[in-house]
């Protein structure tokens, strides 16, 4: 398996409000909330194991990619989201007010 995230190994859950990827038999999520037409994502969590190979990234990307592709705005209560995303200036556009 390639150490990093791929877009296509990340798992949309939507009944459990996550998006997950596992590698190397530990599970890595990002867990959201639906607010008012708004994706609120809470905490994005990557087990020390599996951790350094981009997999925080690849989730969050997805996320907004979803948020975007179905008309939802970003709300990154999450730290690393709200970093990730002014990296990102592409995915500002998604921003809730």
């Amino acid at each position: 398996m390639s150490p990093e995230a791929s877009s296509s190994q990340i798992r949309h859950e939507p009944d459990a409000l996550r998006f997950l990827v596992e590698q190397d038999g530990e599970v890595a999520e990002l867990v959201y909330a639906l607010e008012r037409g708004r994706m609120v994502i809470e905490h994005t969590r990557v087990p020390e194991a599996i951790g350094g190979r981009g997999i925080a990234g690849q989730l969050v990307r997805a996320a907004f990619e979803h948020a975007r592709d179905t008309g939802l705005r970003v709300v990154p209560a999450c730290s690393y989201a709200a970093a990730w995303v002014a990296r990102h200036p592409e995915f500002a556009t998604t921003l809730a007010d």
